[in-house]
């Protein structure tokens, strides 16, 4: 049977492969547009995502969709997942075998997906696909190129509202997703098989 991202997304829902799955109301698989050119990544769900079963819905993620309108888009015109799709308790960081548990459900997204344009948000999604260790500070609204696509690392919006959203930070997220949406229009499709551009996850 050919895999879809809604026979991906059920096999999600009932999935216990780490212990995150004991202290869960329910699963935070992804949400938005299909064919989306534009996907965004985040870190783990949180409280409200987990009661609602959907990515970015609490103050983060009211900040994520006013960010999305200053450039001229909707949530429903991109694709919003984690790294991690069940709450780690009491909103602390993932830990490795977790990421490694949930790998296979954001390959299969990212492959089904078929996005031009990754944009991270954060430390953890982007370290896991830039392969190696590195702030976000650093690395921040520069494009890199991955697997034949272009990826765009930016803060998580939750560390926006913890820095204050009149500081430093916001006016450099915002200069971020003005480059999100410059990328955007300029993206070709990926020249190769996207299953053959997951390196990271092997």
């Amino acid at each position: 049977m050919e895999r879809t991202l809604e026979i991906v997304r059920d096999e999600a829902l009932v999935c216990t492969k780490c212990r995150l799955a004991g202290g869960r109301t329910q699963v935070v698989f992804g949400v938005g547009n299909p064919r989306a050119d534009l996907m965004f990544i985040g870190e783990a769900p949180g409280f409200h995502e987990d009661k609602q079963g959907e990515p970015f819905v609490g103050a983060a993620g009211q900040l994520l969709t006013k960010m999305l309108g200053d450039i001229g888009l909707q949530r429903s015109d991109v694709y919003i997942c984690n790294v991690l799709k069940c709450r780690p308790p009491g909103n602390r960081d993932p830990m490795p075998d977790e990421i490694e548990s949930c790998k296979p459900w954001l390959k299969e997204q990212i492959h089904l997906i078929d996005p031009h344009v990754i944009a991270t948000l954060g430390n953890f999604s982007t370290q896991l696909l830039l392969g190696k260790k590195v702030g976000i500070s650093k690395v921040r609204g520069q494009r890199f190129d991955w697997r034949g696509r272009i990826l765009i690392p930016t803060f998580h919006p939750a560390a926006i509202l913890r820095a204050g959203s009149a500081g430093l930070q916001m006016q450099q997220m915002e200069q971020d997703f003005l480059m999100i949406r410059k990328t955007l229009d300029e993206a070709p499709a990926p020249a190769e098989d996207p299953g053959e551009q997951l390196g990271f996850f092997q």
